[in-house]
């Protein structure tokens, strides 16, 4: 089983639009509403690979029942944390040239019974799970220092994967990570530096490994990924494809690696796979995953190769 644990969904608000003009009036072509968060988008991925998923973190009243409506629409089960207040609204603007432009809500505030609730609830969970997948931010006014709690609460046994950035991330780092999947940007302003060429990238997901990541999945956009344990490094290209979204691309590349981790994989067989499935989220609109049909399709067409 995989576990997965969202500590901030959202509900997000797809818009696409022939170009987004600023101080005008835009009309809107298409709109998709998906209830979400990236651990939640990471068990939908996971379960449409046929995987066992299983989804907790926190929720709230006031439309949290719209989320366990699509976990099961998808097949996952879960158990969530609940709070007072109403979950976050992002919207995502996409015009004809696939350019995405965001505007994120905040968080809503959960008590300091619910973080220890929280924990409890990992404790059982994780013991269950061959692998722990967190990732997103943290509820309005929660310390970055919470994801080495939560991380340092999942079940020894269990593998661990991270999908955060910043001071979140350095705090998972301290917990002992086994990957961490940041991409080129997140790496970026984390470390507080730019990466001018590839050896700056490696050095980059170097000083990841030295405070506490086993592996580092290194997402680089249309230009495919690569991964790193310190020994060895691999680059996977992508292939070309029609971009109709870029939304959970990060959380499908996050779910198919899991996934592979849990069977054992090796490097080249996790990043393979990443790639393909990353690669097919941008395939669809207003879609936060894949089909597995066209994760297929793309996952025969890659290759690996270690530089």
């Amino acid at each position: 089983m995989i576990l997965t644990v969202c500590m901030s969904p959202s509900v997000d608000v797809t818009i696409e639009l022939d170009s987004l003009n600023v101080g005008k009036v835009n009309v809107v072509k298409n709109k998709t509403l998906s209830f979400t968060g990236k651990a939640l988008n990471v068990a939908i991925g996971v379960a449409r690979l046929g995987a066992e998923a299983y989804a907790t973190g926190f929720m709230y009243n006031e439309n949290g029942a719209m989320f366990e409506r699509a976990l099961d629409v998808e097949g996952v089960p879960f158990s969530f944390v609940w709070n007072g207040g109403r979950v976050r609204e992002n919207y995502k603007c996409i015009d004809k040239k696939s350019m995405l432009t965001e505007i994120n809500d905040v968080g809503g505030q959960v008590a300091d019974e619910k973080l220890v609730e929280l924990l409890h609830v990992i404790r059982g969970a994780s013991a269950r799970a061959n692998v722990t997948v967190i990732s997103g931010g943290l509820p309005r006014g929660v310390d970055a220092s919470y994801y080495r709690e939560i991380f340092r609460a999942v079940d020894p046994k269990s593998l661990r994967i991270a999908d955060t950035e910043g001071a979140k991330l350095f705090a998972a780092l301290e917990a002992g990570i086994d990957l961490v999947k940041p991409n080129i940007d997140e790496l970026e302003e984390s470390l507080g530096r730019e990466f001018r060429d590839k050896g700056d990238m490696l050095a980059g997901c170097y000083e990841l490994l030295d405070r506490g990541a086993k592996t580092v999945l290194l997402s680089l956009g249309k230009e495919g990924a690569v991964i790193t344990d310190g020994s060895h490094n691999y680059y996977c290209k992508s292939i070309n494809v029609a971009v109709n979204s870029t939304v959970g691309a990060g959380d499908g590349m996050v779910a198919a690696a899991a996934v592979k981790m849990q069977e054992g994989a090796d490097l080249p067989e996790i990043l393979r796979a990443g790639v393909a499935a990353g690669t097919a989220t941008v395939t669809t609109f207003g879609m936060v995953s894949y089909t597995k049909a066209k994760y297929e399709e793309i996952y025969s067409g890659l290759s690996v190769k270690e530089f």
